[in-house]
């Protein structure tokens, strides 16, 4: 029985400087033996490659670039909040017209221009060139306390980098905007631990494309219809997974699911391998939605606690599962074919415990709705204490890892764990969140959720492009408030997720029309109530208004889809009677203020 063979991590190395350089200071150094190193490719050419390692100790990174650049081209490094390369904090790497060489920290205004920090962050371990090679190593803070520094903090990084011909006289007043550039999204800070051991008869199994021809269009999803192997036929551990890259794909393949199809076991699914939007595929493969594996770029392996495992086999178990790849062609290139996907590992030696899967945040349901023209809207779920009460076991359970999930108009999200009105450290946030970009994230550290505890999920929504109202739903233009949650051992719990009680929100529409003058009414939807409503500054403070203090509708719902016994509507948000502080930042009283126009 063939077990399968780690890859061997790659190798961040430190070069010896040239003659020519040796007045350089090599400023740091890293413990190969004792750290993980993760790789991402930052252009669509795939000239530009970054390697990275986390000390969370010394709370720094180390990076290393290694880049196809012609002799005396400067390359910008650096973090903005949304990808864009004005407003930015760069580390700039130029050559003078003497050939020497000099790494500078920076950040750029509203237009692009580089204006150099007095307190450069950016520090210079090696460098050196090999033909059109040239590879540097450098370290960074995740917290410089520096007002231009963007803070490198757990959740979604975008990454940007510029490059052009040089060599230059100085660095302040160079235009990136004007630059070749571009962004590269990733989850910097991740998990350092080394994955539990495979079990001893371990198999993998590939779900790949088939030489697909990637249309010469800049995004591409792409589904596939398999079947797992035939041995799922009996009770199978998926015990660890990670994405299986055609060599020269990098660049292009940006995100991956597999999705196991909720059919009855004797269904033949109709085949299907096309764009996943295309309206000629099959409508029953629309129940092939249950995440088995997530994957993006920049994301390792992930692997699950020894002690537990995903379920999947068995004689009432579908075989069938849907690979969807997400293609990211910016250069609307027509040459690409790609064979890429997701392997998983799975053992017939069934750990103690199932892995479940628990979803909470907001119902799919129109009851929600986000106004136009609004910079930053929210949005919660309530999983309360009523239903964690009913549905854990006495000792609770543990949460090891989780998917955050919203559609096009959502920017942050955070998951927040409360017990007897008390907050604890939250489960998840993440401040940068882009539905472009989404894996299953490994916690940092477990959560132990326990009876009558209560979860709430905070969304936060950029509207300021749309001019209708932005209603819940499952279309990718309407919007989404959930995470998926892994743990164990699993439960009966499958489903935790709330919305506005009804009575409630048709009030709302009734005083709108009193009131405000609306041309709301009984004999509307909702969807169109909500669509009649003109929203002013005043009407959307009251609907923010109305969504945090209103009595919820609740789904505690078991596996079957049947709701735990209990009273589910008309029930109290949850309430945080003692909240916890902002975390604090270890800087210099009067240091670390934010750059203007800065989150």
């Amino acid at each position: 029985m063939m077990a399968p063979v780690q890859r061997r991590p790659v190798s961040l190395a430190l070069w010896a400087l040239p003659r020519w350089m040796s007045w350089l200071v090599v400023a740091c150094a890293v413990a190969a033996e004792a750290a993980r190193y993760f790789d991402l490719v930052l252009d669509p050419e795939s000239r530009f490659r970054l390697y990275w390692t986390v000390d969370y100790e010394a709370e720094s990174l180390t990076a290393e670039l290694k880049l196809d650049l012609p002799s005396d081209d400067w390359f910008a490094i650096g973090f903005s909040d949304r990808g864009d390369i004005a407003l930015a904090d760069v580390c700039v790497l130029w050559a003078d017209p003497h050939g020497r060489p000099h790494l500078e920290d920076g950040w750029t205004d509203d237009a692009g221009y580089v204006a150099v920090d007095e307190q450069n962050d950016c520090i210079l371990g090696s460098l050196k060139r090999k033909g059109s090679t040239l590879r540097f190593l450098f370290t960074r803070k995740f917290d410089t306390c520096d007002s231009h520094d963007y803070v490198i903090e757990d959740g979604t990084v975008h990454l940007v980098y510029a490059t052009g011909k040089g060599p230059l006289r100085r660095l302040e007043g160079l235009r990136l905007t004007r630059a070749q550039h571009g962004f590269q999204r990733a989850q910097l800070l991740k998990v350092m631990e080394d994955p539990p051991p495979f079990p001893s008869d371990t198999k993998f199994a590939n779900f790949l494309n088939d030489k697909v021809k990637v249309p010469g269009q800049e995004t591409t999803y792409w589904c596939r219809l398999l079947k797992l192997p035939n041995d799922f036929g009996y009770k199978k551990h998926i015990v660890r997974y990670e994405a299986n890259i055609q060599k020269g794909s990098e660049a292009l393949v940006h995100h991956m699911e597999l999705f196991h199809c909720e059919a009855p076991v004797d269904e033949v699914l109709p085949s299907w391998n096309g764009p996943c939007n295309s309206p000629d595929r099959p409508q029953p493969l629309d129940r092939c939605k249950r995440v088995i594996a997530a994957w993006a770029m920049g994301a390792p392996p992930l692997a699950y606690p020894e002690e537990a495992g995903l379920s999947a086999g068995g004689s009432d178990y579908s075989p069938y599962v849907m690979l969807e790849v997400h293609y990211n062609n910016p250069a609307l290139r027509t040459d690409y074919v790609d064979s890429s996907g997701i392997t998983i590992y799975y053992t017939g030696e069934l750990r103690p415990f199932d892995v479940g899967i628990l979803e909470i945040g907001l119902e799919y349901t129109d009851k929600m709705a986000i106004p136009p023209r609004q910079p930053g809207f929210h949005l919660s779920g309530y999983c309360i204490s009523e239903c964690t009460r009913v549905a854990l076991p006495t000792a609770g359970i543990t949460l090891v890892a989780a998917q955050l999930h919203t559609h096009l108009t959502g920017e942050r999200i955070r998951v927040r764990h409360v017990r007897g009105g008390a907050e604890l450290p939250e489960m998840a946030r993440d401040d940068h969140f882009s539905t472009h970009f989404q894996e299953i994230r490994l916690l940092k550290r477990r959560l132990q959720l326990m009876p009558g505890d209560a979860l709430v999920i905070n969304c936060t929504y950029n509207t300021l492009e749309r001019t209708n109202v932005t209603l819940g739903g499952f279309g990718i233009r309407e919007e989404m408030c959930v995470s998926y949650i892994h743990y164990f051992p699993k439960t009966d719990l499958e489903v935790c997720k709330s919305s506005i009680e009804t009575s409630f929100l048709q009030a709302y529409f009734k005083y709108m029309n009193i009131y405000h003058d609306a041309p709301t009414s009984d004999e509307k939807g909702i969807s169109d109530n909500y669509k009649s409503i003109p929203w002013t500054r005043h009407n959307v403070l009251l609907l923010d208004r109305l969504y945090q203090t209103m009595p919820l509708s609740m789904q505690c719902n078991k596996s079957s889809g049947d709701r735990f016994p209990g009273n589910w509507e008309g029930m109290p948000v949850t309430e945080f009677l003692y909240p916890l502080p902002p975390p604090a930042r270890n800087c210099p009283e009067g240091e670390g203020l934010p750059q203007p126009g800065r989150e």
